[in-house]
């Protein structure tokens, strides 16, 4: 296994990963609340773990991924106040809840496919856990740790810290201080502290969606949901918990808070948190109307973007940051990406088509060797420091140097050697394609429409019908293609 190391929110600390069993992990993640389309924040947190889980996977683990669907009990207000936020969607649409949720899960499937998201191993839903969630009301309540007050479940914070406990460590909070900031909230009169969270909201009577249970018709509270999908997939104590950064307070606190409190061991061992995104260096929000859907970017139709930028142009570019540090999006730094990107790609296209050879005549350079060897290593060691890709990125367009000196007769492959040589090829494609999770964006007749109009050209370059090769290159430009006439032959690229 390669040395991974991880930041832990938890310790804040760098950590070497080890498993809890070794050559498994479990992983869970934070998923959308299914009210409304998925935005370019969601998208930046879930490639980071797509990333971790392609990671892990290629060196040696067998990765079990949970990412829930939350579909009931995550209010307005993010803590135990306003409306259920899909009751309110549907109100706003007069649609039944399960109508907004399907509409808004099949968006979010649609839009992480097309950025070639890997799915997820087990994909639970809230409302598909209401008894398990229950049970875990009712156990808090044995063990003392929760109360019933007007028909609603609260989690006792004091108790809890009473019994050893540091609610707040996740997140860096002092108690004392969240009590001296607290304000008052819709519901604090049934609570014992301010600072006790919903196990369990009783439901108003035009609540729209509500479950029997021992203290009367209610829902579950945001925050139990994801403590019983994840131990009910991944155990008691399992080893990675990601979100957004925007989760580690109240949510992962929380959780923290009750996965200790059901089975006296706190329920993560590693805890990972992405970054947010900016626009030209301001926070996206919908309030500023900086804020963009994924359709909007690929579309080009939002007016901060001056063109569309695909999937995989949006992929790279988040890729080309580490996913701790904050990304800012601008046109400049989305059109440096597309070229990054196509550059990348026609390295790729290169290399599937090279074959190794073989000169007796020409000796091994060994300053080549050493130069792909070290950024092979590189790009290994980019991902094992807290999968800093931006790293990894660099050290392929090393490799990628090297690929276009071979392509051009600049260097030749018998200077490198056939394990080199397949070394370099091995890596390039494998960190391109399975652990970057990049691809190429084009249709199956892509190709032979692409090689017919290089033969047509061919054939009116040699009958120098000028008027007509320069029609073909104009077509080939209007489709972000270049035509490349060399000495050995005529090919094409992407145009970068």
């Amino acid at each position: 296994m390669q040395s991974l190391k991880i930041y832990n929110t938890l310790t804040r600390e760098k950590e070497v990963f080890q498993p809890l069993h070794p050559t498994h992990v479990g992983l869970y993640v934070c998923g959308p609340t299914v009210y409304n389309y998925v935005h370019l924040g969601n998208v930046r947190t879930f490639l980071t773990f797509d990333v971790l889980v392609r990671y892990l996977r290629h060196i040696g683990y067998q990765v079990r991924y949970v990412r829930n669907l939350t579909d009931v009990g995550h209010l307005t207000g993010d803590s135990d106040e306003g409306e259920d936020k899909i009751g309110r969607m549907a109100r706003l649409e007069k649609l039944e809840p399960m109508e907004i949720v399907h509409r808004y899960t099949d968006d979010f499937h649609q839009v992480l496919s097309k950025f070639n998201f890997l799915p997820p191993s087990i994909e639970p839903t809230a409302t598909g856990h209401i008894v398990e969630q229950i049970e875990a009301v009712k156990a808090l309540i044995e063990k003392g740790l929760a109360y019933e007050s007007n028909g609603s479940v609260y989690f006792d914070i004091e108790k809890y810290n009473q019994n050893g406990q540091d609610y707040g460590k996740l997140s860096g909070r002092i108690l004392e201080d969240l009590l001296s900031e607290t304000r008052d909230l819709d519901g604090v009169g049934e609570k014992r502290n301010p600072l006790d969270f919903a196990l369990w909201k009783k439901a108003a009577p035009d609540h729209l969606m509500r479950w029997p249970s021992p203290w009367g018709l209610g829902f579950p509270g945001w925050h139990l949901e994801c403590t019983c999908m994840s131990t009910k997939y991944l155990g008691t104590q399992f080893d990675i918990h990601g979100g957004g950064m925007d989760l580690k307070f109240p949510h992962h606190e929380c959780e923290i808070a009750q996965g200790t409190g059901l089975n006296g061991v706190s329920p993560v061992k590693y805890w990972m948190h992405s970054n947010m995104l900016t626009v030209n260096g301001q926070k996206m929000s919908k309030s500023l109307g900086n804020s963009f859907l994924p359709n909007e970017l690929f579309a080009g139709s939002h007016h901060l973007l001056e063109q569309p930028y695909s999937p995989m142009t949006t992929r790279f570019f988040m890729l080309q940051s580490q996913y701790r540090s904050t990304l800012d999006f601008s046109n400049e730094a989305l059109k440096a990406a597309q070229k990054g990107y196509k550059r990348l790609l026609n390295g790729l296209r290169l290399l599937r088509e090279m074959e190794y050879v073989a000169d007796e005549s020409v000796s091994i350079d060994p300053k080549q060797v050493e130069e792909i060897e070290k950024a092979i290593a590189g790009a290994y060691e980019g991902m094992n420091d807290d999968l800093n890709t931006a790293v990894t990125i660099a050290n392929l367009f090393t490799l990628l140097k090297k690929i276009n000196q071979l392509y051009m007769g600049q260097s030749q492959f018998a200077q490198l050697g056939a394990e080199v040589f397949e070394k370099l090829k091995t890596t390039y494609l494998t960190f391109f394609l399975e652990i970057l999770g990049l691809k190429e964006e084009r249709n199956e007749a892509f190709e032979p429409l692409v090689n017919g109009l290089l033969d047509l050209y061919r054939d009116f370059k040699t009958q120098k019908q000028y008027d007509k090769v320069d029609q073909i290159r104009s077509v080939f430009k209007q489709n972000g293609l270049v035509i490349k006439d060399l000495k050995q032959r005529i090919d094409w690229a992407y145009e970068e």
